[in-house]
C-alpha cells in the first residue's frame, strides 16, 4: 500500500484532529456514520495583485485572546514533524508527490498561525492560519489541496504508532472574500469519532483558514476575516 506525507493544509487539519483525540467537542460512538470533507468554490471580484504581506504583518492580523473573548487561552506553538505523518488510501493526495513529502502544498511566501483552547461548557480548540502570496498562487494552491481531499471520502492518516480513520465531506462555505472553501473532517481513533471543521477564505492576497470545533469556527470566522483585512 502506498503512503505519502500530506500537504500543509491537510496536515494542519490532521494535526488538529490528532490533538483533539482527548478533547474534541463533537464526539460520537464509533459505530455511527462518518462525516466527510470537501471543498467549496465560489466566485468573486478579485483586486489587482499586490506585494505579499510579511509574516510580521500577518502576525498582527491574527486573532488574539481579547478578540475571542472570555474563556480562550492561546496555546504555545509546537514544531510539526511532517515526516512522521502519512496518508494511506488517497491516490489524489499521494500524487502530490514531493510537495506532499515536504509539506509545501500550501507553503506560501508568508504565513502566521495562532491556536487557542476554549474552556466553556466543554473543552474545545480553534486555530487560525494566515497566508499571503499572489491571488493566483493562493487560489491554485488552496484549490489543489481541497480538491484532492474531496476526492477521498475515506482514508487513513498515520502519525507514529497512531492510525486514524478519516472521512471527508463538503460543507457550505460562507459568502465572504473572493473565494471560499469549507469541509468537515471526521476521525475515528481510540474508540471515539470526532468532527473538525476547516474553512478557508481568500480575500485579495491573503488566505485565512480557521479550523477546529465547528461551532467555534462558525462563531469566529467573520472577525478573523475582518481583522485580516484591516489590521495594520
Amino acid at each position: 500500500m502506498r503512503r505519502s506525507t500530506t500537504t500543509t493544509l491537510g496536515l494542519g487539519a490532521v494535526f488538529t484532529v490528532l490533538a483533539l483525540t482527548g478533547c474534541a467537542s463533537h464526539t460520537e460512538p464509533a459505530d455511527s456514520s462518518a462525516a466527510s470533507s470537501a471543498p467549496v468554490h465560489r466566485g468573486g471580484s478579485t483586486p489587482s495583485a499586490s506585494v505579499p504581506l510579511s509574516s510580521a504583518q500577518l502576525n498582527k492580523r491574527l486573532l488574539n485572546d481579547s478578540d475571542l473573548g472570555e474563556g480562550y487561552n492561546r496555546k504555545p506553538e509546537t514544531a510539526r514533524r511532517n515526516d512522521d505523518v502519512t496518508v494511506i488510501g488517497c491516490p489524489a493526495l499521494e500524487k502530490l508527490g514531493s510537495d506532499a513529502a515536504t509539506g509545501s502544498g500550501l507553503d506560501f511566501t508568508r504565513k502566521a498561525k495562532a491556536s487557542f483552547t476554549y474552556t466553556g461548557s466543554s473543552s474545545s480548540e480553534v486555530s487560525e492560519e494566515l497566508y499571503s502570496d499572489s491571488a493566483v498562487k493562493l487560489s491554485k494552491g488552496t484549490g489543489k489541496v481541497f480538491d484532492a481531499m474531496l476526492s477521498c471520502p475515506s482514508y487513513q492518516v498515520a502519525s507514529g504508532s497512531t492510525v486514524v480513520d478519516m472521512g471527508t465531506e463538503k460543507s457550505a462555505a460562507p459568502d465572504l472574500g473572493d473565494e471560499q472553501w469549507s469541509q468537515l473532517l471526521t476521525f475515528s481513533a481510540g474508540g471515539q469519532r470526532s468532527v473538525v471543521k476547516q474553512t478557508a477564505i481568500r480575500t485579495g492576497n491573503i488566505l485565512v483558514t480557521v479550523s477546529g470545533s465547528p461551532g467555534l469556527v462558525d462563531a469566529h470566522l467573520d472577525k478573523a476575516i475582518a481583522k485580516a483585512r484591516t489590521a495594520r
